[in-house]
């Protein structure tokens, strides 16, 4: 038998590894996984942020205007992080293309991992975070 190689955000399953050093632990995702090779990931801790960290924002944009130099990633003090989650970002495509991986299921709402709503300075809007662009 054949499994497929799938990339999920760490905290989907389990991992302590959200900003404020909590999960989201998600039984939907591990029930979908159980016939899968599954790499956890998370671009933050990957792009060198530490847990817990300050909450990160998108500032200007989505996650494709980051990876184009056109908007950056700020945590609530100001403080640029944009350099962390572009990094992490690479690295997680590294270890899609190593595990020749096909799917990712990575965690909504995350200015790093959302693919449907990101928390932009604004607040809560449609996009995809920095991973998820890539």
């Amino acid at each position: 038998m054949t499994y497929e190689s799938v990339l999920v955000s760490a905290c989907l399953l389990g991992v302590s590894c959200r900003y404020d050093g909590s999960h989201a632990w998600c039984h939907e995702v591990f029930d979908e996984l159980w016939r899968s090779h599954f790499i956890p990931v998370c671009p933050e801790q990957l792009g060198g942020l530490g847990t817990p960290r300050p909450p990160a924002v998108l500032d200007g944009g989505g996650g494709a205007d980051v990876l184009e130099g056109k908007a950056r990633i700020l945590t609530a003090e100001g403080e640029d992080v944009t350099p962390a989650f572009v990094k992490g970002a690479v690295e997680v495509l590294r270890l899609a293309r190593l595990a020749k991986a096909k799917k990712a299921i990575l965690k909504d709402r995350s200015p790093s991992c959302g693919c449907r709503s990101i928390h932009r300075r604004e607040g809560l809007g449609s996009g995809v975070g920095v991973t998820a662009a890539l």
